[in-house]
């Protein structure tokens, strides 16, 4: 039996979006399409791309995918996440009446790069929404569709460039926010102003990768502590920051971001967060092991808090090697002498 299901397409180096819908593989299935924005030789292209994972039973319900995709339009590959979901409200009325199948679809995202993988979390997140949309209406809504899957780039992979763009130099404070896990505020601000903010400090945290524990902890000693939040005004042109801190290894970061604006490419910019993420944990281990040698003899010591000196970040690492080393008393000592020190 047929299944007739809708399927949407956009294309290019920023616009493009696509969904399709589909059955589980095995069984015959129609795609029609729902919308795109693609010329119409790279959208039967792109069917024919869906339609071989369908067949092959690679797509699993929910669980975003990204792929190169070769299309005649533009002539190179571009980067394609798609992702396949089904209307919950439908599954009910398809299992009471079996001739009534819930529709599914399958929606697609194309950049003019290879990089989407990077924003695999936040086009997942994109996904859910649409879904749940859906779920809530009873009824494809092709409005609503299109205007939703249109603006996908915008929503979903320009916040980090947005928010770059807006605090150019103070975007150090931000960086270090994040880091240490100050508790922001952000006041005055437009809505999708204090969304990207937020999208933002969520992008640059280590949150996922650093121990669960530690997170918390941090989160909790960063709110009771004498630390105040930092207050983020955007009344003006410039965001006004007030309780803003900094450190030399953000501030670095900052001219990687800013020496990234002038390519104006926003996929380059969760790349370089991605790298920022990467050298904070990197400088986490070391301290980590520095500190191990440390509990040991005093020349580690030394070796530990010039480390800490010179790393351009001592402030935020030695804050959550502290935490994680809470129940650990011969390097709570190391960390207590090293704090000591920096204090000097």
């Amino acid at each position: 039996g047929f299944r007739s299901c809708p399927q949407r397409a956009d294309c290019g180096d920023g616009s493009p979006s696509s969904a399709a819908a589909q059955t589980p593989s095995g069984e015959d299935f129609s795609l029609s399409l729902l919308d795109t924005n693609l010329p119409a030789e790279a959208e039967t292209e792109l069917r024919s791309f869906i339609a071989k994972r369908l067949t092959k039973g690679a797509l699993f319900e929910g669980m975003g995918n990204v792929a190169s995709v070769g299309l005649s339009i533009p002539e190179y590959k571009v980067g394609c996440y798609y992702c396949r979901f089904q209307q919950e409200n439908l599954l009910e009325i398809a299992t009471l009446e079996s001739d009534i199948n819930a529709p599914e679809y399958v929606v697609c995202f194309l950049g003019g790069s290879e990089k989407e993988d990077t924003f695999r979390l936040e086009l997942d997140k994109y996904t859910q929404s649409l879904k749940i949309k859906l779920d809530l209406e009873q009824k494809p809504l092709e409005t609503y569709f299109n205007c939703y899957l249109r603006s996908w780039f915008e929503n979903a992979i320009c916040p980090i460039q947005r928010v770059v763009q807006l605090f150019q130099e103070k975007l150090t404070s931000l960086l270090h926010a994040a880091l240490s896990y100050t508790p922001v505020e952000v006041k005055n601000a437009d809505e999708r102003t204090e969304k990207d903010i937020s999208r933002f400090l969520a992008a640059a945290s280590l949150q996922g990768l650093v121990q669960e524990g530690t997170m918390t902890s941090l989160c909790i000693a960063m709110t009771e502590g004498q630390h105040k939040s930092m207050i983020i005004d955007c009344s003006g042109p410039q965001p006004q920051l007030h309780n803003a801190e900094s450190n030399r290894f953000c501030e670095d970061w900052m001219h990687a971001f800013l020496n990234g604006a002038e390519g104006g490419n926003p996929f380059l910019f969760r790349q370089i967060l991605e790298n920022f993420k990467l050298k904070a944990i990197q400088g986490i281990n070391n301290l980590k092991r520095f500190i191990r040698q440390a509990e040991m003899n005093h020349y580690a010591l030394f070796k530990c808090y010039m480390f800490l000196k010179n790393c351009g970040s001592g402030d935020i690492l030695l804050k959550i090697v502290k935490v994680e080393h809470a129940e650990m008393p011969e390097a709570r000592n190391v960390v207590t002498v090293l704090e000591e020190f920096m204090r000097e």
